[in-house]
């Protein structure tokens, strides 16, 4: 019959308390005997002791006091004859009973005196010969008792360190058998048995572990191929798109990249794979450009001595408590490409379409010229007409010039100390008749001494100028309109506050965005002016920003530095 885990600690400590049972009881049987022979002693040979030394003390005053010295020899002598414990103490205490009498009868010569005190010697060496052979037994008992204690806790000593030492590994050996069967499995040697021979606890988690690690075994071995194909076959989809592709672990650690971004990264496989991004992007600058520069703006490489352009994507991909990711590149080249040949399209036709225009608009004033000729009411409202398509198709030829300078980054600043005052002086004077048509009032609202600034004023006039043309054209008739000028932070800040509609709180961070326009507005354009203004101002190292709400309207603003850098 099995013994069970719990049983055998039961009985492993029920021995060991036994052990201390036996080694106990052993010394207290030993004190036993040791305190009643010492008893044995004190009780019969001292009290016999104690009487013959009265009885000879009162045989020495017999002489003094007869009557009394007899009495108290009597009653000594009938003492002892109560106390015989001794060999030969019989015979010598009649005797001397037998002397006493004759004394007491009158005999008290000196033969009968002396044979009374041969007699009371004769007692007293039988009892200090027995104290001594109980004594010397004592000793020997004692000595026994040491004797036999000492081996006893030698044996019981071996037992319980034998026992100490190899009870535990009866529990611990199965548990480092199944720690180290765990840890095989946790590295994945699904072939790795337990062998307990043991029918307990222990056997049967022995078991139970063994059927596991069977069904592992089985598992790993039946979807190992299927796994490999899986594998291959991923590797192969990654490997066959088009863009340059890296996955990022939860841990931070390289789990693929196909053959577009190795190429890209000058890298062989081994050489990425299973590393941790930290290692990597402290030996190759690209990959560290790409984990730390969080925007997502186009990038250059040169490869294979061609410039070619990217754009970053981090697609994140939920991994339990963590994130994993994958960085995409995708290779724009083919849409720059496109795009610098349209700016240089649209900057050549806008060349082109100038200079028609300025003719036309030319020819326009010379027929308003009355030495031409007098022309009707209608004749003039058409001309009028005319001259106004004619500047707004001026207005966008010049917005698409200004564009084609941003785009191919030649953007021609004429930076000089420039007069705030005259800048909004100058953008008033433009605008005001377009103001004066829709009944809008501009205040201003401006701080007093105010220091000259490092700009260009013709393009920061165009900026400011661009911000009042929106309010009047998005305001409301008879509104009013504020121009705002305050030093801020070494830098002065421009601001138009009108009362339109507002733009929405999700629409704020795309007005500066090319060709954006607000849905929903009744006004339209050509959504190129306020992303040309973000380039005109960013180009003299100031800023740009909006503010609004729905109903309330919005102020548009830029700051420029007073020393030239904010």
């Amino acid at each position: 019959m099995a013994v069970s885990v719990r049983n055998k600690i039961w009985l492993g400590t029920g021995f060991l308390f036994i052990l201390l049972i036996l080694t106990g009881g052993s010394g207290i049987y030993f004190t036993v005997i040791l305190k009643k022979e010492s008893k044995a002693v004190l009780k019969a040979n001292y009290e016999t002791i104690a009487y013959c030394h009265k009885m000879q003390q009162q045989l020495d005053s017999l002489q003094l006091n007869s009557i009394q010295t007899v009495h108290q020899f009597e009653t000594a002598l009938q003492l002892q004859e109560n106390n015989v414990t001794e060999p030969g103490e019989y015979e010598a205490t009649h005797a001397l009973r037998q002397n006493f009498e004759k004394l007491k009868t009158g005999d008290t010569t000196r033969q009968n005196v002396l044979t009374i005190q041969s007699e009371i010697q004769r007692i007293l060496y039988l009892n200090m010969n027995a104290i001594q052979n109980k004594n010397d037994k004592a000793q020997k008992t004692a000595s026994n008792a040491m004797t036999i204690l000492i081996s006893l806790a030698g044996i019981v000593f071996l037992i319980a360190f034998t026992f100490s030492v190899n009870f535990p590994s009866i529990v611990t050996h199965p548990i480092k058998a199944l720690q180290e069967a765990i840890a095989a499995i946790s590295n994945k040697k699904y072939s790795y048995r337990i062998r307990i021979n043991n029918k307990d606890e222990f056997g049967q988690l022995a078991d139970a572990f063994n059927n596991m690690a069977a069904r592992l075994e089985y598992f790993e071995n039946s979807n190992l191929s299927k796994l490999m194909f899986e594998k291959s076959r991923a590797e192969a989809v990654i490997n066959s798109l088009k863009d340059a592709s890296i996955g990022i672990d939860k841990d931070n650690i390289i789990l693929f990249a196909n053959y577009q971004a190795l190429q890209l990264l000058g890298l062989k496989s081994v050489d990425i794979v299973g590393k941790s991004v930290k290692e990597l992007s402290s030996k190759n600058d690209l990959f560290n450009y790409l984990i730390n520069n969080e925007t997502s703006a186009p990038f250059k490489v040169v490869l294979e001595n061609r410039e070619n352009y990217f754009t970053k994507e981090i697609i994140d991909v939920t991994q339990g408590e963590g994130n994993s990711k994958v960085i995409v590149l995708r290779n724009i080249t083919s849409f720059k490409e496109l795009d610098v040949a349209k700016t240089n399209f649209i900057a050549t036709v806008s060349h082109e379409l100038k200079t028609p225009l300025a003719a036309s608009d030319f020819s326009l004033k010379l027929l308003e010229d009355e030495r031409v000729g007098k022309l009707s009411a209608e004749q003039k409202e058409l001309i009028q007409n005319l001259k106004h398509d004619n500047q707004r198709v001026l207005k966008i030829i010049s917005e698409l010039l200004n564009m084609s300078q941003v785009e191919t980054g030649k953007i021609q600043l004429d930076v000089q100390l420039v007069n705030p005052y005259l800048i909004i002086d100058n953008t008033i004077e433009t605008i005001a008749s377009s103001a004066k048509e829709r009944n809008i009032n501009i205040y201003k609202l401006l701080q007093e001494h105010l220091p000259l600034i490092h700009a260009d004023a013709e393009k920061t006039t165009w900026v400011l100028n661009n911000f009042l043309t929106n309010a009047i054209k998005y305001s409301n008739e008879e509104s009013k309109i504020t121009i705002t000028v305050k030093t801020e932070n070494n830098a002065i800040v421009f601001s138009v506050q009108d009362h339109g509609p507002g733009i929405a709180k999700e629409y704020l961070p795309r007005v500066f965005e090319r060709y954006f326009q607000v849905p929903g507005a009744k006004a339209k354009g050509t959504g190129l002016g306020l992303a040309i203004s973000k380039d005109f101002i960013e180009a003299q190292n100031g800023t740009i920003f909006v503010e609004s709400e729905i109903g309330k309207g919005s102020v548009f603003s830029f700051s420029l530095p007073i020393n030239g850098v904010i």
